[in-house]
């Protein structure tokens, strides 16, 4: 017999520290997606926080430390917000 495994859907929010252009943005989202388990995710950049659609096959510091290592930093309180790390540069950099 075989047995049926369904992945849960699931949806993760991150704020984050708001990034550079377009290009890198979407880079990042890209590096996102390879994530076994990531199907997608949204950049809400007005109000900082990213999206991650995603299945039960990853967990929410698993993409914590993919978006950490991307250079986007994840803000655990709001008043993260008002110090230097805020708008700490992407490790994308921007090429133009």
């Amino acid at each position: 017999m075989f047995q049926t495994y369904l992945k849960r859907k699931m949806y993760s929010n991150f704020k984050i520290a708001t990034s550079g252009c377009m290009t890198c943005n979407n880079e990042v989202l890209k590096q996102l997606g390879t994530l076994q388990g990531v199907f997608g995710a949204e950049l809400d950049r007005t109000g900082g926080s990213v999206l991650v659609n995603h299945t039960d096959e990853i967990n929410h510091a698993l993409i914590e430390q993919k978006l950490n290592e991307l250079g986007w930093k994840v803000i655990e309180d709001e008043n993260q917000r008002n110090n230097d790390l805020y708008d700490e540069p992407s490790i994308w950099g921007c090429a133009l």
